[in-house]
């Protein structure tokens, strides 16, 4: 065999081997990426999801054409919009004091119209079990009641529809000068067991910050039988048209930088309670989804971010979270879950009041980095 020839065999074997190695990594790299997109599920209350994206309550809800349009962009979840005792009471109210107007106007006429009881929660009921049915991803029902009596009413109600999970919204404004606190907590505490006691479904609880010490309200809950804690809620608050001079109630959706009091709480409870935590709150990008799990969450549930990009973000902030993850090498949610959360660091101090004084002691710095 002539050495032109030799050359030339030897050439096409690497020609070849060379094609073999690429086609082979080709194949590794599309099994990498289907691993990546396959490990995105989580747990939340006891309930598997695709990926760590929620879809909050909010008014969204009422649209099914969107809740369809955020399922295809790859929304894990949804949360139906809030089941409020207080406003079915307002409504009932307001339809008495309509039919009721012109009552006994003279001595032949008691009642203008016929006896008319308010629907009660049937409307929210009907279009609730609408969107179970339309979607193929698990719903969730939110509830805020008055009563321990109203709480199991309701919430037996919300699981006849067949969502997947309930979630308690213990929205609650002191309005008694002479309840305690302590009072409060008991009563919504007496209302999840209560609740836990008389539906099937996991039962999530979804707390406002603003308790004396939300870590005790929070173990106590979670011995108490919570399947999962949201943190935190979203309070509307009443603001004053000056010019006007009345009350005015704002459109008030959360801010980018309003997820870090979710990092502290949940950094501190990740290892510490039974139940899954999720985070709520300022959750606008896929890389505020990767600090949430890194602080010790499973899931977020994400709305501002919606209203301001529309349902159809959903998928951007997916690929921010799987292009982070593949970045950094890992192969699931549970591979980094935690694991900058308080029991997993060295550093005793960054979540607690530390962080402060350090930010005192070096104000000089940080002022002279601003200017």
């Amino acid at each position: 065999m002539q050495r032109s020839e030799k050359y030339l065999l030897f050439f096409t074997f690497f020609l070849n081997l060379s094609y073999l190695f690429i086609v082979l990594y080709t194949e590794i790299t599309k099994t990498h990426n289907l691993i990546q997109m396959a490990t995105l599920t989580t747990q939340h209350m006891g309930v598997t999801l695709k990926n760590p994206l929620i879809l909050g309550a909010c008014n969204l809800s009422n649209n099914l054409d969107k809740l369809i349009e955020a399922e295809k962009a790859g929304v894990a979840a949804l949360v139906y919009r809030s089941l409020f005792e207080e406003q079915i009471q307002l409504e009932d109210n307001d339809l008495s004091n309509q039919l009721e107007a012109y009552d006994e106007r003279n001595a032949e006429m008691i009642n203008l119209f016929p006896k008319i009881e308010h629907g009660g929660p049937k409307e929210h009921i009907h279009n609730l079990k609408q969107v179970v049915e339309a979607l193929s991803i698990p719903v969730f029902a939110s509830l805020n009641a008055v009563y321990k009596e109203s709480w199991v009413e309701y919430a037996l109600q919300l699981e006849a529809t067949g969502v997947a999970g309930l979630e308690l919204n213990f929205f609650s404004v002191p309005r008694d000068f002479d309840k305690s606190g302590h009072d409060v907590i008991l009563q919504q505490i007496e209302s999840l067991k209560a609740v836990k006691a008389a539906v099937k479904i996991p039962v999530s609880v979804k707390l406002s910050p603003f308790y004396t010490n939300v870590l005790k309200t929070i173990k106590d809950m979670d011995d108490a039988g919570a399947d999962a804690f949201i943190l935190f809620n979203r309070l509307f608050e009443p603001d004053i048209d000056v010019e006007a001079e009345k009350h005015v109630s704002p459109w008030n959706l959360s801010t980018h930088s309003d997820h870090r009091l979710s990092i502290r709480y949940i950094g501190l409870t990740h290892g510490n309670l039974n139940a899954s935590v999720a985070a709520n709150n300022g959750i606008y990008e896929g890389i505020d989804m990767v600090k949430m799990i890194l602080a010790g969450a499973s899931a977020v549930e994400a709305v501002s971010t919606f209203y301001h990009n529309g349902v159809g973000y959903a998928a951007e902030m997916l690929k921010e979270l799987e292009e982070w993850m593949d970045r950094k090498e890992y192969d699931s949610i549970e591979a980094f879950r935690g694991k900058l959360s308080s029991k997993s660091i060295n550093d005793p101090f960054v979540y607690k009041r530390a962080q402060y004084i350090d930010m005192l002691l070096k104000s000089e710095e940080h002022f002279n980095a601003v200017i």
